[in-house]
């Protein structure tokens, strides 16, 4: 399995139970050690969690993180993105932000998008991409 970078909606399902990412969580830690996931990433989920004063799923999230990989965004993320949005919206075909700015991160750490949202994703140029919730 090549480098990935977790985006959040296969984030949700792995504490979800979902079977077919479970499985892939298992296999890609076993050949990587960590799963990496981004800035932006941990703010959706934590947000979104704190949102619904879910305690018990919180202190889940932050322990998974803890044990994890957490990317920031960089310069080099921020101008990949920047990139992305120019082209792209004078194409006509804007991506929203947070999913640029997670998408610079894996770029700028030459990471492949693991996501279910393929219809942002995969219009972004320079970005390899997989859905690990397909079996």
């Amino acid at each position: 399995m090549k480098p990935a970078l977790i985006d959040t909606d296969i984030l949700s399902m792995f504490f979800r139970g979902n079977r077919s990412v479970a499985t892939q969580f298992e296999a890609y830690i076993s050949d990587h050690r960590v799963i990496q996931i981004s800035i932006v990433t941990y703010y959706e989920i934590l947000s979104g969690l704190r949102y619904r004063d879910a305690d018990r799923q919180i202190n889940l999230f932050l322990a998974f993180a803890d044990q994890n990989l957490v990317l920031p965004l960089t310069q080099s993320s921020i101008a990949i993105s920047a990139d992305c949005y120019a082209k792209l919206r004078r194409e006509g075909n804007p991506v929203d932000d947070i999913d640029l700015l997670i998408a610079g991160v894996a770029i700028a750490n030459g990471l492949v998008m693991v996501t279910h949202n393929q219809n942002h994703f995969s219009r972004i140029p320079g970005l390899e991409c997989q859905d690990w919730s397909q079996s």
